[in-house]
């Protein structure tokens, strides 16, 4: 009997995981000959998403749970969860219910076909037109900048089977990008596209900081051409500057009485040149705060606590631990 492995980071997500929790026990369940494990990471919620968590576990010994001492953020502490998978296949999953978790029966049918990766790709979303707008745009600058082909719309959210999973885990990377990585392994996949639903329940844990980090760890990771671009843009600056350098001089030999050439060309180019000179330290910046963060060998995350890790995958229970848990 094959185990899968669901792997589920959470956050402040105390209204949502006994749902997904039951909805993913149920798609796994109509698989039929499967055992399961499905591991929760708390990442330090400030809310009571880990009493509902505890609560669970008590009701069934494959739902395993990591409390994290502090926020270890949205990158580190999904790996590490991700390490601690057991099963012949793993599969990552939000816990804000945007991933569907009935595509696990089409992920791990693909697999069953001999697909060692299957991928959930969103072709459209209830979420916010723009943000949906913006990241497809930025989906396609990764991918244009890369040297790889890289998977638009695709945020980690799919089917993974344990040689992946293995190769994964030899990366000795403390701060990976988990679908670069993915990209970057070129393993044969497929692809499920969905319509991404909006967020039901809660507040994401998302902001402006955390979306850019995801960014530019994206492009610092997979491309050089930020860096490349700094030595073209200093080459083509100073062509444009011998050039308007002879062109003022042609004008004033010609015109030597009447031209005068004023305080305003030279504020402007001060500024331009100024404003391209701390771009570019900012591109370089991220670069060496990406090899920083490599060279201190972190661990993903640092463990307060873990729950039923000394229990084996089993089966699905068929006891209702939304119900079980109320009635605690």
């Amino acid at each position: 009997m094959k185990t899968i492995s669901v792997v589920t980071p959470c956050y402040n997500e105390e209204l949502n995981v006994r749902e997904l929790y039951d909805r993913v026990r149920a798609a796994i369940a109509s698989l039929g000959n499967y055992r399961y494990e499905h591991i929760f990471i708390d990442n330090a919620s400030t809310d009571n998403t880990l009493g509902v968590l505890k609560v669970m576990a008590a009701m069934d010994k494959n739902v395993k749970v990591i409390r994290n001492t502090r926020n270890f953020g949205h990158i580190r502490s999904p790996m590490h969860a991700f390490h601690q998978a057991t099963g012949d296949i793993v599969i990552g999953m939000a816990a804000d219910l945007q991933d569907p978790p009935e595509m696990i029966v089409d992920m791990v049918h693909n697999w069953e076909n001999g697909a060692p990766v299957v991928i959930c790709v969103k072709y459209a979303s209830d979420e916010s037109s723009l943000m949906f707008w913006i990241r497809k745009r930025y989906y396609r600058l990764v991918n244009r900048l890369s040297g790889i082909e890289t998977y638009e719309n695709f945020t980690g959210f799919g089917l993974y089977d344990r040689k992946v999973v293995d190769i994964i885990k030899s990366f000795d990377d403390p701060y990976p990008y988990f679908r670069g990585i993915i990209a970057e392994l070129g393993f044969p996949r497929v692809e499920l596209p969905f319509h991404q639903p909006r967020r039901k329940r809660g507040i994401t844990a998302n902001n402006f900081y955390t979306l850019y980090d995801m960014a530019m760890l994206g492009i610092t990771n997979l491309s050089k051409v930020p860096l490349r671009m700094a030595v073209f843009a200093g080459f083509g600056g100073s062509v444009i500057a011998v050039l308007t350098s002879l062109a003022y001089l042609t004008y004033k030999l010609l015109y030597w009485k009447s031209f005068t050439l004023g305080m305003a060309p030279i504020l402007i180019g001060f500024f331009f040149l100024a404003s391209i000179h701390l771009l570019f330290l900012g591109v370089l910046g991220e670069y060496i705060g990406a090899i920083h963060t490599m060279v201190q060998k972190r661990p993903f995350a640092i463990e307060q606590e873990r729950i039923n890790f000394e229990f084996g995958p089993g089966e699905p229970v068929k006891t209702n631990v939304r119900e079980s848990a109320e009635k605690v």
